[in-house]
C-alpha cells in the first residue's frame, strides 16, 4: 500500500511539475501528464461465515450476475425450512376458523341431538302417563312432580345441543378470524426474510467488472463486513490530470481530450467530468500574472471506448482541446 501511495504521489508530483514547466515556457499547446485511476468495488458479506467456494480469481473479468463468493448457508437453510412450516401451520389454523368444524365433527353432534330429542320423547311420554293416573288418584302428585322434571331436563338438553350444532356450523368469531390472518402475515414476513439471509450468502457481481484483488481462501472464515473480493468496472477507471491557470478554460465538463500513452494504439479518447473548483496549491492573496501561472486545477476525465482498458496507475499525456487558451 506505501509503495502504491508513494507511486501515486510521484505522477502527481510530476503531472504538476510538468504542467507548471510548460506554462512557464509558454508552450501553451503540449500536453499534460495525467495518470489512470481505480475506484474499487470490495464485495463483503453482511454476516461472518465460512467460505465454501470462491469461483472469482483475480485477473478474470466477470459479468453481471457471476457468482463470486459461496459461504455456510446451513443455518439459512433451516431456517427457511422452519418458516415454511410455521406458515403451512397458520394457513391450516385460519382454514379452520373460516369453515367451521369437519364434516366428522358435525355429524357426531347430529347424533348426540337425535339422542337428545329421543330422550324426550320418553320422558314426555311419561309425564303424560303419570298426569293420568294421578287424574285416577293411582299415584300421587310426586311422581308426576318427578316425570315433569324429568321431561324438562330432557327438553332443556335437546336445545343446548341444537345450539352447539348451530355454532359448529358457523365460522369463528370476526375477532379471532383477523387475529389469524395478521398470523398469517406475520409468518410470511418471517418466510421472507428467510429467503433474503439465504440468498445473501451466495455473492454476485453486481456488473460487469474485473477481478482486481481476492483476499480469503475457501475453507476460511470471513467477518461480517470484511471485503473477500474486489472488483474494478470499467466505468470506475478515470484519467486525472492536473491544468495549468491559463489553459483552465479549455476545458470544461463534457469536453473531448486525447490520451497517449506508451505502447498504447492512437486515436484514445476521454470525457471531463470534473474540473476542480480550486487550486491544489494556495499561493498567497495577491495573485500576480506568473503567480497565476504556476498555479494548477485538478481535472478529471472519464476513458472512452479502448481507453477504458487501460492499466490504473498507468501514466497518460493528455492534449487538451483548443481553445482561448492556446
Amino acid at each position: 500500500m506505501r509503495a502504491i501511495l508513494a507511486v501515486s504521489k510521484a505522477v502527481v508530483v510530476a503531472a504538476i511539475a510538468s504542467s507548471a514547466l510548460a506554462a512557464c515556457t509558454g508552450n501553451t499547446n503540449a500536453p499534460v501528464q495525467g495518470y489512470v485511476e481505480g475506484t474499487y468495488v470490495y464485495v463483503s458479506a453482511d454476516h461472518a461465515g465460512r467460505i465454501v467456494a470462491r469461483p472469482a480469481t483475480a485477473g478474470a473479468t466477470v459479468a453481471e450476475g457471476d457468482v463470486l463468493v459461496r459461504l455456510d448457508d446451513s443455518d439459512e437453510v433451516e431456517a427457511v425450512a422452519g418458516a415454511e412450516a410455521r406458515l403451512a401451520k397458520a394457513d391450516a389454523e385460519l382454514a379452520n376458523l373460516r369453515s367451521g368444524m369437519r364434516p366428522v365433527e358435525i355429524s357426531v353432534i347430529e347424533a348426540q341431538l337425535s339422542e337428545a330429542r329421543a330422550n324426550f320423547d320418553l320422558a314426555e311420554e311419561e309425564y303424560q302417563r303419570q298426569l293420568i293416573l294421578r287424574e285416577k288418584g293411582v299415584v300421587a302428585q310426586a311422581a308426576v312432580d318427578n316425570a315433569k322434571a324429568r321431561r324438562d331436563a330432557a327438553a332443556a338438553s335437546v336445545a343446548a345441543i341444537e345450539h352447539q350444532l348451530e355454532v359448529a356450523e358457523l365460522p369463528a368469531r370476526p375477532e379471532v378470524i383477523t387475529a389469524a390472518e395478521r398470523n398469517v402475515v406475520a409468518e410470511q414476513a418471517a418466510l421472507a426474510q428467510s429467503k433474503i439471509a439465504l440468498e445473501r450468502r451466495t455473492l454476485a457481481a453486481p456488473e460487469g467488472a474485473l477481478v482486481e484483488e481476492t483476499f480469503f481462501e475457501p475453507g476460511e472464515h470471513a467477518a461480517a463486513g470484511a471485503a473477500i473480493v474486489s472488483l474494478l468496472p470499467d466505468a470506475n477507471r478515470k484519467i486525472r490530470f492536473f491544468v495549468p491557470e491559463p489553459r483552465l478554460a479549455t476545458v470544461s465538463i463534457g469536453s473531448k481530450i486525447a490520451i497517449a500513452c506508451d505502447n498504447c494504439p492512437k486515436g484514445l479518447e476521454g470525457e471531463v467530468t470534473f474540473v476542480s473548483s480550486a487550486a491544489e496549491f494556495t499561493p498567497p492573496v495577491i495573485y500576480s500574472k506568473d503567480v497565476r501561472d504556476k498555479l494548477v486545477f485538478r481535472v478529471e476525465a472519464k476513458p472512452l471506448g479502448a481507453a477504458e482498458r487501460l492499466k490504473v496507475g498507468q501514466p497518460v499525456d493528455v492534449t487538451l482541446p483548443a481553445g482561448a487558451g492556446s
